[in-house]
């Protein structure tokens, strides 16, 4: 073993070697091998990335952050405020008289048509209340109170039947359009109302109607149609008021019949009372009643009487058609303190399209002598084309269109006007 270790020509044992001695050839420099040199920057480099993880593991255990070393923001999570509640508006049939400031302090007539927007006209130029015609400064949509009001009802064995509630509300006030004038029209501007009837028979014929009549002309319905109450409902909805047809027995009856439940001179005055109750009972929500034919039923007192004092006691109009001269209608409402309009002009006794036309200009004439003029017409194609024509082309030429309902004869009754844009 000793021989191996001193022999020449075998290799140093470097485990042997003491620390700092030469090397067997005899070189005491500092000079390392190749693989001890890539053994030391393998560490350096294996450290280096120890160190990376170690402070991307502490980063995280710190913040938590999944997505660590992207970009990220911080953003304060608050509880929602919530909205103020909105203004609460008047709900209709609400008294206006006790309006109060947004503050809770109580203003006056006065203020609060100033912060209101709307502009009072009264007679004398007084102060409020009392206001005559109001305008508004913007559009006021019209909507129609909604029937059967429960207040207006009676029930009867053949249906509702119209009455005066017991806060003396009237049909013909609760189911009426109101009166809306442009502001565009000067004050005490001439007034034309129109009323077209023969509706409720044909689908065809009511949806033209509703389709081609502004809202402001009154509709009449006949009491045959087989879905009358629908069709009634429907013309509300679009915002027209609504009459109930009566058929009337003319000179030439029974030749000329107008059908089922006619109030006739010869009835009895039970028969023509359940006629009537037949005839009122048909659909709801109409103002008033207009005859149909009628012009010997119209002209008997014994006859009309009963007929109009029942429907004053209902709180319903009567509109006479204006069709015969004979009738007593005008004459025995005051008696029996009906409420009563007489129409000027049948629109279409002659079919004709020339002869409607004549009787469209002679209608307004009478509105520019008079103040005002009713004119009635049925649901003929070429009165509805004619008409629709001409109502629309009424505020242009200085006239307003109103509801046949503003020409009822009221006893002492100021009626108020919205006046729209």
């Amino acid at each position: 073993m000793n021989a191996a270790a001193g022999d020449s020509g075998g290799m140093a044992d470097e485990l042997h070697q003491p620390l700092g001695q030469g090397r067997p050839d005899g070189d005491t420099g500092d000079a390392r091998p190749a693989s001890a040199l890539r053994w030391s920057a393998r560490a350096i480099l294996y450290g280096a990335l120890g160190c990376a993880a170690g402070a991307a593991g502490l980063y995280a255990a710190r913040y938590g952050d999944p997505n660590g070393g992207y970009p990220r923001v911080v953003a304060r999570i608050e509880p929602l405020k919530p909205a103020p509640a909105p203004a609460v508006a008047a709900r209709d049939g609400e008294p206006t008289g006790s309006v109060e400031a947004r503050h809770g302090d109580r203003q006056t007539g006065q203020e609060v048509e100033r912060a209101s927007g709307v502009k009072v006209t009264r007679a004398g130029g007084g102060d409020a209340p009392g206001a005559l015609i109001i305008q508004l400064d913007e559009a006021a949509g019209v909507r129609l109170q909604p029937a059967p009001d429960k207040r207006l009802i009676e029930h009867d064995r053949l249906g509702l039947l119209p009455r005066i509630g017991p806060d003396g509300a009237r049909p013909s006030d609760v189911y009426a359009r109101p009166v809306v004038m442009s502001q565009k029209l000067r004050s005490g501007a001439p007034r034309i109302a129109l009323i077209v009837g023969g509706l409720g028979l044909s689908p065809t014929t009511t949806q033209a109607a509703m389709e081609k009549l502004p809202a402001g002309i009154s509709f009449a319905f006949a009491p045959y149609g087989a879905d009358l109450a629908s069709a009634a409902a429907s013309a509300r909805d679009a915002g027209h008021e609504i009459f109930l047809q009566a058929p009337m027995e003319p000179f030439d009856y029974p030749q000329n019949n107008p059908g089922p439940h006619t109030l006739t001179v010869k009835s009895s005055p039970e028969e023509e009372s359940a006629d009537l109750r037949w005839l009122m009972s048909r659909f709801v929500g109409y103002v008033g009643v207009i005859n149909y034919l009628g012009a010997r039923f119209t002209s008997v007192e014994a006859a009309l009487t009963p007929v109009l004092r029942e429907l004053a006691a209902r709180g319903v109009a009567f509109v006479d058609d204006g069709s015969s001269p004979q009738s007593l209608a005008p004459a025995i409402g005051s008696h029996v303190d009906a409420e009563i309009a007489r129409a000027d002009i049948v629109l279409d006794a002659d079919p004709r399209p020339d002869a409607i036309e004549k009787a469209l200009g002679d209608l307004e004439t009478i509105a520019r002598q008079k103040g005002s003029a009713l004119g009635v017409a049925s649901a003929i194609p070429q009165s509805l084309e004619r008409i629709a024509r001409f109502a629309r082309g009424l505020e242009q030429r200085g006239i307003a269109l109103v509801p046949a309902s503003s020409m009822f004869s009221r006893k002492g009754d100021a009626q108020a006007e919205a006046r729209r844009p």
